[in-house]
Protein backbone atom coordinates (compact mmCIF):
# COMPACT_ATOMS: atom_id res chain seq x y z
CA UNK A 1 0.00 0.00 0.00
CA UNK A 2 0.97 3.48 -0.93
CA UNK A 3 0.19 7.45 -0.06
CA UNK A 4 -0.35 8.63 -3.51
CA UNK A 5 -4.24 9.18 -2.76
CA UNK A 6 -3.55 11.54 -0.37
CA UNK A 7 -3.43 15.49 -0.68
CA UNK A 8 -0.80 17.60 1.48
CA UNK A 9 -3.18 17.74 4.59
CA UNK A 10 -3.03 13.17 4.35
CA UNK A 11 -6.44 13.49 3.42
CA UNK A 12 -7.49 10.57 1.08
CA UNK A 13 -8.46 12.01 -2.33
CA UNK A 14 -10.16 9.37 -4.10
CA UNK A 15 -11.29 5.73 -3.86
CA UNK A 16 -12.91 3.71 -0.86
CA UNK A 17 -11.74 3.72 2.77
CA UNK A 18 -8.19 2.45 3.42
CA UNK A 19 -6.88 0.55 6.67
CA UNK A 20 -2.99 1.00 7.71
CA UNK A 21 -1.28 -1.06 9.99
CA UNK A 22 1.29 0.97 12.23
CA UNK A 23 3.24 -0.09 14.94
CA UNK A 24 3.50 1.57 18.28
CA UNK A 25 7.21 0.77 19.35
CA UNK A 26 10.01 1.43 21.65
CA UNK A 27 11.47 0.34 24.92
CA UNK A 28 9.88 -1.20 28.15
CA UNK A 29 8.04 1.82 29.95
CA UNK A 30 8.06 4.16 27.41
CA UNK A 31 3.94 4.62 27.40
CA UNK A 32 3.37 2.66 24.27
CA UNK A 33 0.17 1.11 25.87
CA UNK A 34 -0.67 4.55 27.12
CA UNK A 35 -1.18 6.02 23.60
CA UNK A 36 -3.01 2.89 22.34
CA UNK A 37 -5.64 3.73 24.92
CA UNK A 38 -5.55 7.34 24.93
CA UNK A 39 -5.89 7.52 21.07
CA UNK A 40 -8.34 4.51 20.06
CA UNK A 41 -11.38 4.96 18.86
CA UNK A 42 -12.35 1.23 19.79
CA UNK A 43 -11.73 -0.33 23.78
CA UNK A 44 -8.45 -1.17 23.30
CA UNK A 45 -7.28 -5.00 23.18
CA UNK A 46 -4.37 -5.40 25.78
CA UNK A 47 -2.06 -7.95 26.72
CA UNK A 48 -1.18 -6.58 30.25
CA UNK A 49 0.10 -8.41 33.10
CA UNK A 50 0.87 -7.32 36.31
CA UNK A 51 4.85 -7.14 37.11
CA UNK A 52 6.09 -9.54 39.63
CA UNK A 53 9.20 -10.30 41.53
CA UNK A 54 10.08 -13.61 40.25
CA UNK A 55 10.54 -11.02 36.86
CA UNK A 56 12.43 -8.68 38.99
CA UNK A 57 16.14 -9.74 37.25
CA UNK A 58 14.55 -10.26 34.19
CA UNK A 59 12.95 -6.98 33.27
CA UNK A 60 15.46 -4.32 33.72
CA UNK A 61 13.29 -1.56 35.66
CA UNK A 62 15.85 1.25 36.62
CA UNK A 63 13.60 4.14 35.51
CA UNK A 64 10.24 2.59 36.05
CA UNK A 65 10.31 1.17 39.66
CA UNK A 66 6.54 2.28 39.71
CA UNK A 67 5.51 0.35 36.63
CA UNK A 68 3.24 -2.38 37.67
CA UNK A 69 2.54 -3.93 34.85
CA UNK A 70 3.48 -5.06 31.29
CA UNK A 71 2.62 -6.25 28.14
CA UNK A 72 3.19 -10.15 27.21
CA UNK A 73 1.94 -9.97 23.42
CA UNK A 74 0.73 -6.71 21.59
CA UNK A 75 -1.75 -3.90 22.17
CA UNK A 76 -4.49 -3.38 19.45
CA UNK A 77 -6.23 -0.06 18.51
CA UNK A 78 -8.15 1.28 15.66
CA UNK A 79 -8.35 5.29 15.05
CA UNK A 80 -10.55 7.00 11.97
CA UNK A 81 -7.87 9.91 11.21
CA UNK A 82 -10.82 11.17 8.71
CA UNK A 83 -13.71 9.32 6.49
CA UNK A 84 -10.79 7.52 4.21
CA UNK A 85 -8.26 6.81 6.01
CA UNK A 86 -8.39 4.31 9.12
CA UNK A 87 -5.00 3.18 11.07
CA UNK A 88 -5.10 0.02 13.05
CA UNK A 89 -2.66 0.40 16.03
CA UNK A 90 -0.39 -2.36 16.99
CA UNK A 91 1.75 -1.96 20.05
CA UNK A 92 5.02 -4.10 20.69
CA UNK A 93 5.88 -5.48 23.76
CA UNK A 94 9.06 -3.65 25.13
CA UNK A 95 11.40 -5.71 27.07
CA UNK A 96 13.75 -8.23 25.85
CA UNK A 97 12.52 -11.54 26.26
CA UNK A 98 9.32 -10.92 24.72
CA UNK A 99 11.03 -9.30 21.46
CA UNK A 100 11.05 -12.88 19.47
CA UNK A 101 7.18 -11.58 18.96
CA UNK A 102 8.46 -9.10 16.61
CA UNK A 103 8.86 -10.17 13.62
CA UNK A 104 5.33 -11.18 13.43
CA UNK A 105 4.13 -8.01 14.46
CA UNK A 106 6.03 -6.11 12.11
CA UNK A 107 4.32 -8.20 9.21
CA UNK A 108 2.59 -5.33 6.31
CA UNK A 109 2.90 -2.54 8.35
CA UNK A 110 2.94 0.28 6.19
CA UNK A 111 5.20 2.78 9.27
CA UNK A 112 5.71 2.92 12.98
CA UNK A 113 5.86 5.60 16.00
CA UNK A 114 9.23 4.84 18.13
CA UNK A 115 8.37 6.14 21.70
CA UNK A 116 11.37 7.63 23.76
CA UNK A 117 11.54 8.11 26.55
CA UNK A 118 14.72 10.84 27.32
CA UNK A 119 15.30 9.91 31.02
CA UNK A 120 16.46 6.38 29.04
CA UNK A 121 17.17 6.82 25.65
CA UNK A 122 19.00 3.52 25.49
CA UNK A 123 15.58 1.96 26.14
CA UNK A 124 14.56 2.52 22.31
CA UNK A 125 17.79 2.39 20.76
CA UNK A 126 16.34 -2.04 19.86
CA UNK A 127 13.24 -0.42 18.49
CA UNK A 128 15.40 2.05 16.23
CA UNK A 129 17.39 -0.72 14.93
CA UNK A 130 14.84 -2.90 14.50
CA UNK A 131 12.45 -0.27 12.04
CA UNK A 132 15.95 -0.07 10.46
CA UNK A 133 16.49 -3.72 9.65
CA UNK A 134 12.73 -4.42 8.35
CA UNK A 135 13.10 -1.31 6.29
CA UNK A 136 9.70 0.63 8.16
CA UNK A 137 9.30 3.91 8.15
CA UNK A 138 9.21 5.95 11.33
CA UNK A 139 8.54 8.77 13.46
CA UNK A 140 10.18 9.71 17.09
CA UNK A 141 7.54 10.46 19.73
CA UNK A 142 9.46 11.81 22.79
CA UNK A 143 6.94 10.87 25.51
CA UNK A 144 7.15 13.65 28.31
CA UNK A 145 7.36 12.45 31.77
CA UNK A 146 6.95 14.83 34.69
CA UNK A 147 10.45 14.97 35.28
CA UNK A 148 11.46 14.84 31.79
CA UNK A 149 14.32 17.25 30.70
CA UNK A 150 13.59 19.18 27.68
CA UNK A 151 16.60 18.28 25.49
CA UNK A 152 16.93 20.17 22.02
CA UNK A 153 15.95 17.77 19.37
CA UNK A 154 19.62 18.03 17.77
CA UNK A 155 20.66 16.55 20.58
CA UNK A 156 17.98 13.98 20.35
CA UNK A 157 18.81 13.03 16.95
CA UNK A 158 22.44 12.48 17.43
CA UNK A 159 21.84 10.62 20.67
CA UNK A 160 19.55 8.28 18.74
CA UNK A 161 21.61 8.25 15.74
CA UNK A 162 18.69 9.36 13.41
CA UNK A 163 19.08 11.47 10.48
CA UNK A 164 17.71 14.34 10.05
CA UNK A 165 14.30 13.35 7.33
CA UNK A 166 12.92 11.35 10.35
CA UNK A 167 10.53 13.86 12.41
CA UNK A 168 10.83 14.29 16.00
CA UNK A 169 8.06 15.12 17.60
CA UNK A 170 7.24 16.07 21.75
CA UNK A 171 4.06 14.89 23.04
CA UNK A 172 2.02 13.30 26.08
CA UNK A 173 1.04 9.45 25.53
CA UNK A 174 -2.02 10.11 27.92
CA UNK A 175 -3.50 12.81 25.71
CA UNK A 176 -5.72 11.87 22.68
CA UNK A 177 -5.32 15.05 20.75
CA UNK A 178 -1.91 15.03 21.26
CA UNK A 179 -1.27 11.33 20.82
CA UNK A 180 -3.37 12.21 17.17
CA UNK A 181 -0.79 14.76 16.28
CA UNK A 182 1.77 12.11 16.50
CA UNK A 183 0.12 9.67 14.15
CA UNK A 184 -0.76 12.28 11.43
CA UNK A 185 2.72 13.14 11.30
CA UNK A 186 3.83 9.53 10.36
CA UNK A 187 1.35 9.93 7.59
CA UNK A 188 2.34 12.87 6.34
CA UNK A 189 6.06 11.64 6.79
CA UNK A 190 4.86 8.71 4.53
CA UNK A 191 3.45 10.44 2.04
CA UNK A 192 6.21 13.00 1.63
CA UNK A 193 8.45 9.34 1.33
CA UNK A 194 6.27 8.34 -1.34
CA UNK A 195 6.11 11.66 -3.05
CA UNK A 196 10.11 11.87 -3.37
CA UNK A 197 10.12 7.99 -4.56
CA UNK A 198 8.21 9.27 -7.75
CA UNK A 199 10.13 12.44 -8.14
CA UNK A 200 11.81 12.57 -11.46
CA UNK A 201 15.69 12.25 -11.17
Amino acid sequence: MDLKGFDQAGRHTAGDTRSVKVMIAGGFGTGKTTMVRSVSDIKPLTTEETLTQASADVDRLIGVADKTETTVSLDFGKIGLNDSLVLYLFGTPGQERFWFLWNGLFKGALGAVVLVDTRRLASSFRAIEEMERQNVPFVIALNVFPDSKDYPVDEIRDALDIPGNIPVVAFDARDRSASRDVLVALIHHLRDRSAAAVEPR
